[in-house]
């Protein structure tokens, strides 16, 4: 996949919102979850997508096992070592509970940042948020994903870190065992990708959508794709950490570049459940599969 800056042909995102689109019928091409505000260049907080994730989950097939409640969102075995928002992994580590999300840092104060909208060319600081409920931001590079770590005290979680607490403590091959569950992650596959989707929505040729729509914050508000942190319910294990397979590719302290975990769209071609990894892009790369969460040193024990 080439890295590619949104790029539409005829009308372009602004263009589309004020309904000069071409014309897709419902039955080939279907509208955005969420609509886009009237300038993507413009800040915006993220739309609260939830409501139409559960109603998508509501008749999605249901895993056929069962997870003690005790497994959803457990403490860290020392959570003083750790900040709230953190779990305890080995002892070692501590691992955001939930994918990262962006918080824009400026004069004025504090505010949430799209997830939909990638921070190129942006004069503002950023940092990072953990937390449940939340679309986790998607069109950052590793670069980039380094820096609001940083910005919140935290860093990138190392491979063997990253691997650990998404394993559990049971070591498995998916945070909630070792056989692959129907539904249990976000990792479902739509039906039909969502790049060729948004490329027909607005008519670009199919041999101009891998290098020019990567980027589309159109591409993540379809249905049957990207979902709020935690909404998977069953994706997680004994230490609390969530959606480490599935939703989104999430970078790892690796200067070439790295991400672990898959996508809603890809848990297997490149490992299976927290065995994957994708080699093939470098730590500047960005699209709207790419995603992260943090790691830091815990408190020592006095």
């Amino acid at each position: 996949m080439a890295r590619g800056r949104l790029t539409v042909a005829a009308c372009g995102v602004a263009a589309l919102i004020a309904g000069c689109a071409p014309q897709v019928q419902p039955s080939t091409a279907r509208q955005p979850v969420m609509p886009l505000p009237v300038s993507i260049t413009e800040n915006a907080e993220p739309p609260d997508i939830s409501s139409k994730a559960k109603e998508l989950l509501a008749s999605a097939p249901k895993p056929e096992f069962v997870m003690t409640a005790a497994l959803l969102d457990a403490p860290s075995a020392d959570t003083a070592r750790c900040p709230a928002e953190m779990a305890l992994v080995d002892d070692r580590v501590c691992v955001d509970r939930w994918e990262g999300t962006l918080v824009e840092r400026a004069a004025g104060g504090e505010r949430a940042w799209s997830p939909f909208l990638s921070i190129d060319g942006q004069e503002s600081a950023f940092r990072a948020v953990s937390k449940r409920g939340l679309v986790p931001q998607a069109y950052i590079s590793g670069e980039q994903a380094a820096r609001a770590c940083r910005a919140s005290g935290k860093r990138l979680c190392r491979a063997d870190e990253w691997e650990a607490a998404c394993r559990g403590p049971a070591k498995t091959t998916f945070p909630y065992g070792n056989d692959r569950r129907a539904g249990a992650c976000n990792d479902d596959i739509r039906s039909v990708h969502p790049v060729a989707e948004i490329a027909q929505l607005l008519s670009v040729k199919r041999d101009d959508m891998w290098r020019d729509m990567m980027n589309s914050p159109l591409i993540n508000q379809l249905e049957g794709g990207l979902l709020p942190t935690g909404e998977r319910e069953f994706c997680t294990n004994g230490y609390g950490v969530h959606d480490m397979v599935g939703n989104l590719h999430e970078w790892i302290d690796d200067s070439d570049g790295t991400f672990r975990g898959g996508y809603y769209m890809d848990t297997t071609k490149n490992g299976d459940g927290c065995s994957y990894a994708t080699e093939a892009h470098d730590f500047t790369y960005h699209d709207y599969s790419t995603g992260f969460r943090c790691c830091m040193t815990p408190d020592s024990i006095e």
